[in-house]
């Protein structure tokens, strides 16, 4: 009789995690934009990162998101183009490129998942960005929007160089100056 009641625990147990999906998306590059905005003294500029890659995985219940297990993303640090190649070197140089290949971030826990309608939520965690091979607790906010196979996220984030032991780019012998403060506006795809 007990190993009987053992089995119909196991089988409503087996049940219960059968509602609970976990499932892993990998980042469609193509599909993504990342892009960096930042100030000088003589004008604003654009950074696109054109090589990234990274992985979500979601814990859904039916259609609805109960949570994030996993969230990584990878930018290639010298996939970073402005179009303009001498801004392009002091950016490498800044970000010490040699050394430190990457900029990444992962996730360490969702603080907050808000549902605004049956496919979107606002989502809020914090994680650990590493730049120039120095790493930072952060809070990153975003829009996730989920469809049958694909999850978009969408937001952005400031963050001061410095903290990251990233000096600011200067050229023309220091006459061009850019601001600490960047902001990062991505609009990212991952795909079943």
């Amino acid at each position: 009789m007990k190993s009987f009641n053992l089995i119909i625990v196991a089988i409503l147990i087996s049940f219960g995690f059968n509602t609970l999906n976990a499932q892993t998306y990998r980042l469609n590059n193509k599909a993504s934009e990342v892009l960096v905005d930042g100030t000088s003294n003589i004008h604003d500029w654009t950074i696109e990162a054109e090589s990234a890659s990274g992985t979500i995985s979601l814990n859904q219940n039916g259609k609805d998101l109960n949570g994030i297990s996993k969230l990584e993303f990878t930018v290639e640090a010298e996939s970073l183009k402005s179009g303009k190649g001498g801004m392009d070197k002091n950016t490498y140089k800044a970000l010490n490129t040699d050394d430190h290949k990457l900029i990444t971030y992962q996730l360490k826990e969702v603080n907050n998942i808000e549902k605004l309608s049956d496919n979107s939520y606002k989502v809020s965690t914090t994680g650990i960005m590493e730049i120039a091979g120095t790493k930072k607790n952060i809070r990153l906010d975003f829009n996730l929007k989920t469809n049958s196979n694909t999850i978009s996220l969408s937001g952005e984030h400031n963050l001061k160089m410095t903290d990251y032991g990233v000096e600011p780019p200067t050229a023309m012998f220091g006459t061009i100056t850019t601001g600490d403060t960047v902001k990062i506006k991505f609009k990212t795809q991952f795909s079943i």
